[in-house]
């Protein structure tokens, strides 16, 4: 399991008082309200930043860092990941995921074949499709639905799934 969730990804600055445009990366922007501190992940390290301010503006959240009060301080971050650790996240609900700990799954069928490896989860609007790829490489698509998902087990890194007709 990972031990940190991306929630976003800085992609520009807004105005010159060290604030900057995220997009959230969370199924849930307004959870950034509730934020106090992230970590930006720069590639070498990973800082820990205490959230000032958070607006929202179309599909963006604006937030604003204690540390950072200048545009050319905080300019070099552009398209860096902000992640919170896994007792920050949000609470999940019985039977969801995160994502992140989702891909890299072993995959096998009801009857204990090994099928494949969860490579992606597509999110469509019913419902996440999950991304298998066998090992001689073709991808199987499965709906993350009840009928389909039998078991998830995290920890053990495996999912047992049902097929429905017509999917391989």
């Amino acid at each position: 399991m990972e031990e940190f969730l991306q929630v976003g990804v800085i992609t520009a600055t807004h105005g010159i008082h060290g604030e900057v445009k995220v997009f959230p990366t969370t199924d849930d922007p307004k959870r950034f309200k509730k934020l106090k501190k992230v970590l930006l992940d720069t590639g070498r390290e990973k800082l820990e930043l205490e959230v000032e301010g958070v607006k929202f503006f179309k599909n963006m959240v604006i937030l604003k860092f204690k540390e950072y009060n200048d545009i050319n301080q905080i300019e070099k971050y552009r398209k860096c990941p902000l992640l919170v650790t896994r007792e920050h996240a949000v609470k999940l609900k019985k039977n969801e995921y995160f994502i992140a700990d989702l891909i890299g799954l072993k995959v096998y069928t009801e009857d204990d074949a090994f099928l494949g490896t969860l490579d992606d989860v597509i999110q469509t609007g019913a419902n996440d499709v999950y991304q298998v790829v066998t090992e001689e490489g073709k991808e199987i698509l499965i709906p993350a639905i009840r009928q389909c998902i039998l078991e998830v087990d995290v920890e053990e890194g495996c999912m047992k799934v049902h097929l429905l007709e017509g999917l391989v």
